[in-house]
């Protein structure tokens, strides 16, 4: 017998259409129809054989569309994640927060003190990169605008553990007591003292490009010297030292993050002694694919001996409307061969256009601002990486190098 479609369910009219002659010989090959559920073809020819007709087409109706819905219901895919760096406005301090492909997180300093800066960082964590709390957190040094922001941002997301160039005794001038002891209190003075040649392990997957963050220079030592070596140490025919930096910006933690072949530099406050140490007699950090500029930008850092020798493709400066982002420092950039790119938190209010980056390329162009962030995201092979600006909806791709 055939069956009267019009008279039945929408149920057993999906079971009829499957379903077209009363004789399980001709069925049409069900399996080429549902080619990932014969076991519940096979199920459906026995649920005929034990009912009546109409009762069977019931229940097959319905088997037919779960296992419809098991058939078409897209699969689960593993891919794996972007190498991800936010570079966070804290209006002339710093706060670059990095996550892993694994999604582990690591924050390089919180910017000032006060809620301003640790609202915006706990915010791109959370609402943007969408973590739940920072796995690893750096202090490059002991400056207000790089860890006065850590005890309200403890109050906004968990901070696991921590890591700095080590306690300063006596404290010195330019460091503030107070910001160090919330420090030492957030971390219940348990943090990990970096030295030169550290690494700070981070998860990593095997199908995925190696993943490693090394210490070039710490606590005034870059890598290879031993404690006590001077600052001032003459190298190179074009060596010119400035004077002796005894402020705690010598100090900076500095390190090179690498993904496959993709390579981002962050030095922290280096200055102009310190940084050229780390290239000569030997290039300790190598040519890179991104730079984050020394010290905001200043012009006091970002030896020009450093930065050919660093040969970026892309630098990216983390300064204020009247801090950083210098001209001496603009123009060193510039002059790097294969440069294809600099951005900039802010527009440096007090220079000219021509030392400033293209309008596209800065996140906040007025002095008052609602601290917008620069994003650079690394593809999972590590052979290409996007900066994007979301306040101008700019994006661009660079080949690592």
């Amino acid at each position: 017998m055939r069956f009267d479609q019009s008279k039945h369910s929408s149920v057993e009219r999906i079971a009829s259409w499957f379903i077209t002659t009363e004789t399980l010989s001709e069925y049409r090959e069900p399996q080429r129809l549902f080619p990932l559920c014969e076991p519940l073809c096979n199920l459906h020819v026995s649920v005929v054989r034990c009912f009546q007709p109409r009762a069977a087409l019931s229940i097959i109706g319905v088997m037919l569309m779960l296992s419809v819905t098991v058939v078409c219901q897209p699969q689960a895919t593993t891919r794996s994640k972007t190498l991800d760096i936010y570079f966070v406005d804290t209006e002339g301090g710093a706060a670059t927060l990095i996550v892993t492909p694994a999604g582990e997180s690591l924050l390089v300093d919180s910017g000032n003190p006060g809620e301003r800066d640790a609202g915006r960082i706990a915010r791109a964590a959370k609402e943007v990169a969408g973590l739940k709390q920072i796995d690893h957190y750096i202090t490059t040094h002991w400056h207000s605008d790089h860890v006065g922001g850590i005890a309200p941002l403890t109050r906004l997301i968990g901070v696991k553990r921590f890591y700095d160039h080590g306690p300063r005794s006596p404290i010195p001038p330019d460091v503030k007591p107070e910001l160090m002891e919330a420090y030492r209190q957030v971390s219940q003075g348990k943090a990990t003292t970096l030295k030169a040649g550290d690494e700070i392990k981070l998860k990593s997957n095997r199908a995925l490009p190696p993943l490693r963050l090394r210490v070039l220079a710490a606590d005034g030592i870059v890598l290879g010297e031993q404690p006590g070596a001077p600052q001032i140490q003459p190298c190179g025919k074009e060596f010119v030292p400035m004077p002796e930096d005894t402020s705690d910006n010598a100090r900076s933690v500095a390190f090179l993050l690498s993904f496959g072949d993709f390579k981002f530099f962050d030095g922290g406050d280096l200055t102009w002694n310190t940084e050229h140490r780390l290239v000569c007699p030997a290039n300790l950090v190598g040519p890179i694919d991104v730079f984050q500029a020394n010290h905001h930008g200043l012009d006091i850092s970002n030896n020009p001996a450093l930065v050919q020798a660093l040969a970026p493709r892309l630098a990216i400066i983390n300064n204020g409307a009247r801090k950083g982002g210098e001209p001496r420092t603009f123009a060193t950039l510039k002059g790097v061969p294969g440069l294809e790119a600099i951005f900039q938190l802010h527009r440096n209010v007090r220079t000219t256009e021509a030392d400033n980056t293209s309008p596209a390329f800065v996140a906040n162009d007025e002095e008052s601002c609602k601290g917008e962030f620069v994003k650079l995201s690394v593809e999972p092979n590590a052979k290409r990486y996007t900066v994007t600006v979301p306040s101008k909806g700019t994006s661009r791709t660079y080949q690592v190098r």
